[in-house]
């Protein structure tokens, strides 16, 4: 970069070079919007507010709410698993946590396990250098999930394009986040139409039969919960892939012979990776949000209610009280106390368990086969996903 150029801007940084804010009693700032929210740090009180039905998230879409996010997403749709509370939540969530529990999960590592070492022996021939995120961190999760929803020769180009627009904050206008949620809408809607009349063992089958059953839950409701399911289900893997390659293959290269040795030590080192490095940036939403049902007592400090607070589990995950050494001298040493990642309470993600088996196995085989890969590019260099909720490699150049 040329320090005499005015419109010149400094690389950024990676993930894992990011700095969480200090702990403390939650304080008062403000959303992009202008919105103001509650900061909420500490690793107690972030777990409080994640866990208490009085922080709820269906109070953020009531007709007297605050705007909280400038950029439609996803994230913002009312009537979805994520934005629900209470028996609508549960009765969503009961439609497909049984797939997702660790030991239906655990079932699944022979098959994960043979997808990672296919994948990996067709890198170990590949013509140097390689590019990392087509061949690697977002097929690996992207096949694990296609598997589990039956979706054999799903489109990767198109399923990234509505990955990106789905989670999208700067990096597209409204009319093309809008385009592109309904092409993903009209994917899903085909989807569910398709097991109704030919079901399989497939996960989307098991789905709309549990729907049915039920009654209650809409149409709208299954199909949201199925274009969640495909997006959730390779997002935090790639992107947490993608970060932890770059944080291992250059400033720990110990840590990645080691990880080759056992399964726990690569579990070990993912769960690390998953508690120490985050998802993106802080500069659109401080926090997991979630509204105050009544005036609730956080760390000493009255929350009225109505009020919006961020749970910024990042911050959590670094609380000097709860973790007092350095990640990354303790990157192979499991955290004595469970990680916020993945969040707590009822919205607890379902794909937790998923996500560690990819990253393990995913991270374990390949420094086993390809124990002196390594960037083919500076760290400076790096071309991000960029204008979106989550921040990773857009391309991962290697060599070895």
């Amino acid at each position: 970069m040329d320090p005499t150029d005015p419109t010149a801007t400094a690389p950024l940084i990676p993930l894992h070079c990011r700095r969480a804010a200090e702990a403390g009693p939650p304080t008062r700032t403000e959303l992009l919007t202008g919105t103001p929210v509650w900061w909420v740090r500490r690793h107690a009180d972030v777990r409080q507010v994640l866990t208490d039905p009085r922080f709820n998230r269906v109070d953020l879409y009531a007709p007297d709410a605050p705007a909280t996010t400038p950029y439609p997403n996803i994230m913002d749709a009312p009537d979805t698993i994520l934005n629900l509370d209470g028996a609508e939540h549960q009765r969503l969530r009961r439609t497909v946590q049984r797939a997702f529990t660790p030991r239906a999960i655990e079932r699944w590592r022979p098959w994960v396990a043979s997808v990672v070492d296919e994948m990996v022996d067709a890198l170990a021939e590949a013509e140097r250098p390689l590019e990392l995120v087509a061949a690697f961190t977002r097929p690996l999760p992207v096949a694990v999930i296609s598997r589990l929803m039956g979706l054999d020769g799903l489109d990767l180009k198109r399923l990234a394009h509505w990955s990106d627009h789905a989670l999208a904050t700067t990096a597209y206008t409204v009319q093309e986040v809008q385009e592109a949620m309904k092409e993903f809408g009209a994917f899903g809607a085909q989807l569910v139409a398709e097991r109704r009349r030919h079901p399989g063992e497939d996960l989307v089958s098991s789905l709309v039969q549990a729907a049915d059953e039920d009654g209650e839950v809409t149409e709208l409701q299954v199909i949201q919960l199925v274009i969640g399911l495909v997006l959730a289900g390779h997002e935090t893997t790639m992107t947490t892939l993608g970060n932890g390659l770059v944080y291992l293959l250059t400033e720990n290269r110990q840590a990645w012979h080691e990880l080759a040795g056992d399964e726990q030590r690569a579990a070990t080192v993912a769960e690390q990776l998953l508690r120490s490095v985050p998802l993106g940036d802080a500069d659109i939403i401080p926090g997991l949000l979630r509204r105050a049902a009544a005036d609730v007592e956080v760390g000493g400090v009255l929350i009225p209610a109505g009020a919006v607070v961020a749970a910024d589990t990042f911050a959590a995950n670094h609380d000097p009280e709860v973790y007092p050494g350095d990640w990354r001298q303790e990157l192979l040493d499991p955290p004595g106390v469970p990680h916020l990642t993945f969040g707590a309470g009822p919205h607890h993600c379902l794909g937790a368990w998923l996500a560690r088996l990819e990253l393990e196995l995913g991270l374990r085989r390949l420094a086993q086969r390809l124990p002196e890969l390594r960037l083919a590019v500076p760290v400076a260099e790096i071309d991000w996903r960029l204008g979106l909720l989550t921040r990773s490699p857009q391309t991962l150049p290697v060599t070895w």
